[in-house]
């Protein structure tokens, strides 16, 4: 006996992603959240750096850049994120989250 199933948008979550658009309104959150977590744990690193080597200058340089950069990059994709969403409204691209 064989059975027929139908793939619709209701029964199988993978046909809800029907355009690049679509696909990109699915990553792009799941990827600022990712990167808010990298930032996280990297200001810990480095903050950790600084506390627990407060004796050497060079190190205590290194961990400062690790803070401030961890904190750039938090900033570019932030502002990426906000140009996405940005060309997205001046295309009118249909947003579904």
């Amino acid at each position: 006996m064989i059975y027929a199933f139908e793939i619709s948008k209701d029964n199988f979550a993978p046909a809800k992603i029907t355009s690049i658009s679509t696909l990109l309104n699915l990553i792009l959150p799941l990827l600022t959240a990712g990167a808010a977590l990298i930032t996280l744990s990297m200001a810990l690193y480095g903050a950790f750096m600084y506390l627990t080597n407060g004796d050497k200058p060079d190190v205590l340089k290194k961990a400062q850049a690790i803070i401030i950069y961890a904190f750039i990059g938090l900033l570019i994709v932030v502002s990426s994120f906000v140009v996405i969403q940005l060309i997205g409204k001046i295309f009118n691209i249909p947003k579904i989250i």
